[in-house]
């Protein structure tokens, strides 16, 4: 028997002042069995950094050929693709031949940093990649703000976030690795 995904509620109020950006966002977050909770709360930090009108959540886990965000141009073209983790190099080179930006957002500590030596000098010839890291610990402070049902304000200023629900906050510093975005 399939196991069912776990469904999180976000209402997640955004103030990006970096991108001149304010919107309240009502989302919904299916979690699948093999997801962690971390992985969950860095979809949502990913969201809330490229955070626009058309950025969706892409079916999961389980689909090869859609990546964990994306934001389509109206008239089907792919204008940003969003992949989490550590993703391989190919499947990094053919987003990047679809989309005209990809961004990967790095996180897991010391896993990080070994994928990074490994792909690193391959991935420097996308001009279209931007890849973020995310710090471990930051990832564990997300977690004490993840509840089924979630209300959130993100405040982006100057490249630094800050997360916060109506008991904790956590101060989130990305470090760019390569690109633009």
């Amino acid at each position: 028997m399939a196991l069912n995904a776990t469904i999180y509620k976000a209402e997640l109020q955004i103030s990006d002042m970096d991108r001149h950006y304010y919107a309240t966002h009502a989302l919904t977050l299916a979690r699948h069995p093999s997801e962690t909770e971390e992985r969950l709360m860095v979809r949502l930090l990913a969201f809330a950094l490229h955070a626009d009108e058309r950025l969706e959540f892409g079916k999961g886990l389980s689909t090869d050929d859609e990546p964990d965000l994306w934001r389509k141009a109206y008239t089907g073209e792919i204008e940003q693709w969003i992949e989490l983790g550590q993703p391989d190099e190919a499947r990094i080179r053919k987003a990047c031949g679809r989309a005209q930006q990809v961004v990967v957002i790095n996180y897991g500590g010391r896993t990080a940093d070994i994928w990074w030596d490994k792909t690193g000098s391959t991935l420097a010839r996308h001009s279209n990649l931007t890849v973020i890291d995310i710090p471990a610990a930051t990832v564990e402070a997300l977690l004490e703000l993840t509840q089924r049902g979630m209300r959130l304000q993100c405040l982006i200023q100057d490249a630094q976030l800050q997360m916060m629900s109506d008991t904790t906050a956590v101060s989130i510093e990305p470090t760019r690795r390569m690109g633009n975005a």
